[in-house]
């Protein structure tokens, strides 16, 4: 047999391997309970939402925070983090001159810090003023548009299962063909990196978070050092479930119906979202870069190769070995598919989207290396380290 044969072969066992010892990270099975909190003892929350030219979206966000069902004394901070787009202007219309609602100006980025968390911080030290006694933060996006029973939800589920953090990787848009081919994988690929139920057992060390919304409990984050622990940190959301998860047990879901609003109609926009923390992921490492492409391609090209090529030599081993190979990638892939009403046809299109997702982590290694990484809203940010 050909040494392609084997190599097809190793793909399957790392395949199964996936399958069966990675955390089930493949089910996309955590979700909030349906129950929320309820009772006039409902804890107080603050949502902190930094927004830099949101004003397309941000009157969605904190409409939905209004509209919630949620008991509890709730306060909405938008910090306005330099637009120039009327963000601030949508925020407040949309807010309706509501008393607890409050819109301030971003400072200058200062020395040291990422731009959105330098928003988060002054939102905090907002919220220190107007609530110093609130129990929970919710630091969400300015594209978010939370479902009405959210919050109840988010707090519902800290104080039963004693969470010091509660973050939901939020619905995102799934309409264009890019988005289709590319979003689910993305959702699919941060699974697997960080397996939702070892992240969910306070047994393993593993740690994520999903930045669009965090529900953290205010005395956590003062007990992890703040935002100011994690202020230079491009994947801010894992840096601070991290520090977090040190001290007490954190919690991470998927959602259908709290949803980010933001479109990725284009190839490029989905290409510079991956590419501004990619590189970030492997330590900013030539040589994890050189593993991470090696691995992508022994993963998901090999049997999609295999299968290609047998068929074309008339090797049915080789063929019926990749098409193992692969038809084991579109049954991991379904889940998460199904997850955002795709057919599970689509399954087969994973090692396309594997190609083009390590063609995005080179160009973020390319883009740090000339001194734009991080770039993001007019910032780069590869020099805060």
């Amino acid at each position: 047999m050909s040494i392609f044969f084997w190599i097809a072969g190793f793909s399957v066992i790392a395949w199964l391997w996936l399958f069966l010892f990675r955390g089930r990270f493949w089910q996309a099975d955590q979700r909030l309970p349906a129950a929320s909190f309820e009772g006039q003892d409902a804890p107080h929350v603050v949502a902190v939402i930094p927004a830099r030219n949101e004003a397309q979206t941000i009157g969605a966000t904190v409409s939905s925070l209004f509209a919630q069902d949620y008991t509890g004394a709730l306060d909405v901070v938008v910090v306005d983090d330099n637009s120039d787009d009327g963000t601030a202007d949508a925020a407040n219309l949309a807010a309706a001159g509501r008393t607890n609602f409050h819109v301030i100006a971003g400072r200058v980025l200062d020395a040291g810090w990422t731009g959105k968390l330098w928003a988060v911080s002054q939102g905090i030290e907002k919220a220190e003023e107007i609530a110093p006694d609130a129990d929970f933060l919710l630091l969400t996006d300015g594209d978010i548009e939370h479902d009405p029973a959210n919050v109840g939800r988010l707090v519902a589920k800290a104080c039963e299962s004693g969470a010091d953090l509660v973050s939901l990787m939020v619905a995102l848009r799934c309409a264009s063909f890019w988005e289709r081919l590319l979003i689910p994988a993305f959702v699919f690929f941060f699974q697997k990196l960080f397996p939702f139920p070892w992240v969910n057992d306070g047994a393993r060390k593993t740690a994520a978070a999903a930045g669009g919304c965090m529900l953290v409990r205010r005395t956590a984050l003062k007990q992890a050092g703040g935002i100011f622990a994690v202020r230079d940190q491009l994947i801010d959301d894992c840096a601070l479930a991290a520090k977090i998860k040190r001290n007490g047990p954190i919690w991470l879901g998927l959602s259908t119906a709290t949803r980010s609003l933001r479109a990725y109609d284009h190839l490029g926009e989905i290409r510079h979202m991956v590419a501004r923390t990619a590189f970030e992921q492997l330590h900013n490492s030539a040589v994890f870069l050189v593993g991470a492409v090696v691995g992508m391609a022994f993963v998901y090209l090999v049997p999609v190769v295999a299968c290609v090529a047998g068929i074309v030599v008339g090797d049915g081993t080789l063929a019926s070995t990749g098409a193992v190979g692969w038809g084991l990638m579109a049954a991991a892939y379904g889940p998460t598919l199904q997850l955002y009403g795709i057919g599970r046809v689509w399954g087969l299109t994973l090692p396309l989207a594997a190609a083009f997702y390590t063609l995005f982590t080179i160009d973020s290694a390319f883009r740090y290396w000339s001194g734009r990484g991080g770039e993001w809203k007019g910032r780069v940010q590869s020099d805060i380290h």
